[in-house]
């Protein structure tokens, strides 16, 4: 039964003959993970608190920044070098203290991702990158949960939801993994503001409609939202059985790889500053954009943005070597990936974190 505190906060549910008493039920029983408590996570952690879903978990390995602020509205200027997971449920639990929160400060990964998603009814999906968007699927796959999937580039934004009652699932619409230079990047391109919460929003109505079973749920539909001209279409997509049939036991495990260590080599912020300080210091090539390079960069670095390595290749020696680095290591592994594949390179390394793992060692005399 609903308790009178319950009744009293749910009151507008209750009213609702699609959900009433039953359905509130239904959420306070249920377990929802959101993998990502970024942009997405956000607003899908306020509104499924918000209305009373009874356990939330929340996966998330990264630290708030000053660039987080600009959309991801759970956190402000004294949560700066939190992580992000705890911040989150601090927040949550301040938001709705009925709703009980569980913290995973860390990145789903195939040696978790088990543990992590038998333990709920539904995952909701606000990664940022591909290997973990593949792996939440076939895990989902393995362990029949829906998936609610979300994602954001520049001003455009999708929802679907995935492996819901025999429907399609995230293989069924994207079967192979895009590679490294042609996934899309925030860090690079950006991304409006409002845009992840407008997303993030249709995400948690999309979770509720599946907890409480009403409504015709995004199965097999991906909805497209342009914020720009705020118009939104529905792409139809079908079960493909050969898709829909990949697992954890039968995907790849190079599909879930970090695309930082995959046929890529990767030197540590310490040991580029030990080489820094020896007679045979690398070469640095950073392939930030130029407003970044111009506020921070490591002394003696060369230029070079992700977007115009074909014109400036033939400035990349091939015979020493060359560290590749950006603010986090997501450009720069793009770009060590095409110079590898497109030129030919050879001696590349990818500064692992980059300017930001450099920064922790408090280097200051490297930086310019």
């Amino acid at each position: 039964m609903l308790t009178s505190e319950e009744r009293n906060r749910y009151r507008r549910h209750l009213q609702l003959p699609e959900i009433g008493e039953a359905g509130q039920l239904q959420l306070k029983k249920a377990r929802v993970l959101v993998v990502g408590a970024g942009g997405l996570g956000c607003p899908v952690l306020q509104y499924l608190a918000a209305a009373g879903v009874g356990t939330l978990g929340i996966v998330d390995a990264d630290k708030v920044e000053t660039s987080n602020l600009q959309r991801q509205i759970l956190y402000g200027p004294r949560d700066l070098g939190q992580f992000k997971a705890e911040v989150a449920g601090r927040v949550v639990r301040q938001l709705n203290p009925l709703v009980h929160t569980e913290v995973h400060v860390c990145r789903a990964t195939l040696g978790n991702v088990r543990d992590l998603v038998t333990k709920y009814d539904v995952v909701v999906d606000g990664s940022d990158n591909f290997p973990t968007r593949y792996l939440l699927n076939d895990a989902c796959v393995s362990f029949n949960k829906p998936l609610i999937s979300g994602a954001i580039y520049k001003f455009e934004g999708q929802v679907s939801v995935f492996n819901y009652q025999g429907g399609p699932t995230y293989r069924c619409l994207f079967p192979q993994q895009p590679s490294g230079r042609e996934a899309p990047n925030c860090d690079a391109t950006g991304v409006l503001g409002v845009l992840p919460g407008i997303v993030g929003t249709a995400q948690a109505s999309e979770t509720l409609k599946v907890l409480l079973g009403i409504g015709e749920v995004l199965s097999g539909r991906l909805w497209v939202l342009d914020a720009l001209s705020f118009q939104t279409r529905v792409i139809k997509f079908a079960r493909r059985p050969e898709s829909a049939a990949v697992n954890l036991q039968s995907a790849s495990p190079a599909d879930y790889a970090d695309l930082c260590s995959v046929g890529i080599n990767a030197i540590s912020a310490t040991e580029l500053q030990q080489q820094l300080e020896s007679e045979h210091a690398p070469f640095l090539l950073d392939v930030r954009e130029p407003d970044e390079f111009h506020k921070k960069h490591l002394v003696g670095a060369t230029l070079l943005p992700l977007g115009s390595l074909a014109k400036g290749v033939g400035s990349i020696p091939r015979h020493h070597p060359v560290v590749v680095y950006c603010r986090s290591g997501r450009r720069s592994t793009q770009a060590i990936e095409r110079l590898q594949i497109e030129f030919g390179f050879a001696n590349l390394l990818n500064l692992d974190g980059g300017m930001e793992a450099w920064e922790e060692l408090g280097v200051g005399e490297q930086v310019k």
